[in-house]
């Protein structure tokens, strides 16, 4: 006789929520291990790029090797602010006034001298006239501030420029000690360019021209420096070229000194 095939309960209410809830909680779980592990990745994601992008602007190539922005090359400060413009007040007034000297000493022939001696007759005669006509329109009289220098600023300046005429003197001894004969060669060419340029100018002219070009290079290259270092690279590589062109031919043949075979030896 066959057992009769049993008959499958009916699922209450209580276990399909139950049931319900089992399979959201499970769901849930699987999600937050996919975020977790996406959480886990993306951290090294993101601090791999940082470490590839300093590996790559650290071969960029800068004009003179700088590795600080300009406003910190040319020194920072106020003067950095004056040669690029930060305050185009300040910048205008001074590269105005330099131009206004310029003019008075070479366009229209005005002496030094002269020029110090009228502007001290001019200022004295109006202070000594408004000293002693304020008593009589009842107004009072000019104030002249005191100017004094001390002992520490003028002790600082001399000492700054102590410093840096050693350190002309200590470079010309190393040159002229044959040590480096590329470095010779480019304060050889340096020194002669400046040669033919004074004839050209007068020493106030080419002053006052390499003070323009200091209140305006600066500036072109703060705002163009891609471009710039770029061709300066391709010019770079270009003198390269040529300099080890050069060398090969004239520089390796010319017989070398005691100093350089002893650095041999």
């Amino acid at each position: 006789m066959a057992e009769p095939t049993p008959i499958p309960k009916p699922e209450s209410l209580v276990d399909k929520i139950y049931g319900h809830h089992a399979s959201a909680s499970s769901s849930d779980s699987d999600d937050d291990k996919k975020k977790s592990k996406h959480d886990v990745v993306k951290p090294k994601v993101e601090d791999d790029k940082p470490s590839t992008h300093d590996s790559v602007k650290s071969k960029i190539f800068r004009l003179f090797g700088r590795e600080k922005p300009v406003h910190k090359v040319l020194g920072g400060g106020k003067p950095a602010d004056v040669l690029l413009w930060r305050n185009k007040k300040i910048s205008a007034s001074v590269l105005g006034g330099a131009t206004v000297l310029w003019v008075f000493f070479e366009l229209l022939e005005y002496h030094l001298i002269t020029l110090v001696c009228h502007l001290l007759i001019l200022s004295l005669a109006v202070f000594f006239l408004w000293s002693n006509a304020s008593t009589f329109i009842n107004k009072s009289p000019p104030q002249i501030p005191k100017v004094q220098l001390s002992e520490r600023t003028v002790l600082d300046l001399a000492s700054a420029l102590r410093i840096e005429l050693n350190r002309a003197f200590h470079i010309l001894r190393d040159i002229a000690s044959g040590r480096d004969l590329k470095t010779f060669l480019g304060v050889i060419a340096i020194l002669w360019i400046l040669s033919v340029v004074g004839k050209w100018f007068n020493f106030l002219t080419l002053f006052y021209i390499t003070f323009v070009l200091l209140h305006t290079l600066p500036v072109i290259y703060e705002k163009y420096d891609v471009q710039i270092d770029a061709f300066s690279e391709k010019a770079l590589i270009e003198f390269k070229k040529q300099y080890a062109v050069f060398d090969a031919k004239v520089l390796s043949k010319i017989p070398k000194g005691p100093l350089k075979e002893k650095k041999k030896d």
